[in-house]
């Protein structure tokens, strides 16, 4: 098992890693939308969070020598099920075909009151 981590994605707010390799699989911790250079949350609506969250993906997965197109499964932790359309459209940007399975629930709250949480798990 091995830790892998980036100032390129928020650093760990808790007693977790960023991401664990383990095998041929990379586990990433959720990603919320800070802006790693300032440690703020990025400012706008639903459509600046979720590219924010998953710039934070991309550059987790890129700490651990990885790409979106390594992703297998993705996990959306949303604030407002509402949001789904516009995240989708946003998400869609990032993957492609063949798209990693995924999972999009609507949650009560999420660490400093985000919009969205974003997490993954990549193969090498």
């Amino acid at each position: 098992m091995k830790a892998i981590s980036t100032t390129k994605a928020p650093a760990a707010i808790g007693p977790y890693s960023q991401a664990i390799e383990v095998g041929n699989l990379v586990f990433c911790s959720g990603q919320i939308p800070i802006v790693p250079e300032t440690g703020n949350i990025v400012e706008g609506g639903i459509e600046e969070q979720a590219h924010q969250a998953l710039k934070n993906v991309s550059n987790l997965l890129e700490a651990a020598g990885l790409s979106m197109k390594n992703v297998v499964k993705t996990s959306v932790f949303l604030a407002d099920m509402g949001d789904f359309a516009t995240v989708n459209g946003i998400y869609a940007q990032y993957f492609s075909e063949p798209y990693p399975a995924r999972s999009a629930v609507a949650v009560k709250t999420l660490p400093k009151n985000v919009m969205i949480e974003v997490e993954v798990i990549a193969e090498k």
